[in-house]
């Protein structure tokens, strides 16, 4: 197979090492290419962004090189919004489009509400960034008591959650590269609120759905990577410059 570089955009509050796992357990051909956002990780000097575009704008000057190659685009829940307009920043560069775009664990752009209401547009309290992480069922109540652990995360989630809270649709020509939305079946996205990712792409489109909470590609590992694989095989099928070395 062509060797095909999957860049992945991490969820609010995460580095990209939530991604590692991925290069051991996934095919040569596909090689991960976790991307780490300023602040955090590798980039803990850098600022935090606010502002989710500019963001995306920066990723996609700093990334710009890895779509000389076939690439794909996957995020999970903020990584989702931020992997999409990525999309759009590398195409306004110029770069060719993803073989696939990977859009797991949140409502589409068009459908946010629940997700950007008035109260995630201001920075909040470590309370109610606390009291966030327990509905999310993704954190462990040992690490929400370790005050050393959250004087690091609190403020990068802060941050993350104002990405997303400020986060302000604009309508472009939609993408043409194939688009497939995961979400998991005890999660608040709603089925509507997924299905309307549809209209982001005019390329192949599909929804599946797996067991668990927002945290799914975690608990659904296996089968998150071996949709990935298949699905990304496909992708590179369907491109016939690229199928084959």
């Amino acid at each position: 197979m062509t060797p095909l570089n999957l860049l992945c955009l991490p969820y609010s509050g995460a580095s990209a090492m939530v991604y590692s796992r991925w290069r051991r357990k996934l095919p040569a051909w596909l090689q991960v290419r976790p991307v780490e956002l300023p602040g955090r990780g590798a980039r803990m000097a850098e600022p935090l962004h606010t502002d989710l575009q500019a963001l995306a704008r920066q990723l996609a000057a700093e990334q710009r090189l890895a779509t000389a190659a076939p690439y794909a685009l996957l995020g999970h829940s903020l990584g989702a919004l931020l992997a999409f307009e990525l999309a759009h920043e590398l195409r306004a560069l110029g770069c060719p489009e993803p073989v696939a775009l990977f859009a797991c664990g949140t409502a589409a752009p068009t459908r946010r509400e629940g997700y950007d209401g008035k109260d995630w547009r201001e920075a909040k309290s470590d309370d109610a960034l606390k009291s966030e992480l327990r509905a999310l069922n993704g954190t462990p109540e040992e690490v929400l008591a370790n005050d050393e652990l959250m004087s690091l995360t609190l403020p990068i989630l802060r941050a993350d959650f104002l990405l997303c809270g400020r986060y302000a649709y604009r309508q472009r020509p939609a993408l043409s590269c194939p688009l497939y939305v995961l979400g998991a079946e005890a999660d608040r996205a709603s089925e509507a609120q997924l299905l309307a990712w549809r209209q982001e792409s005019c390329g192949h489109f599909s929804l599946q759905m797996f067991p668990g909470g927002h945290f799914f590609i975690h608990e659904q590992e296996d089968a998150i990577l071996e949709t990935l694989t298949l699905r990304l095989q496909s992708a590179l099928q369907a491109a016939p410059q690229l199928s084959v070395i």
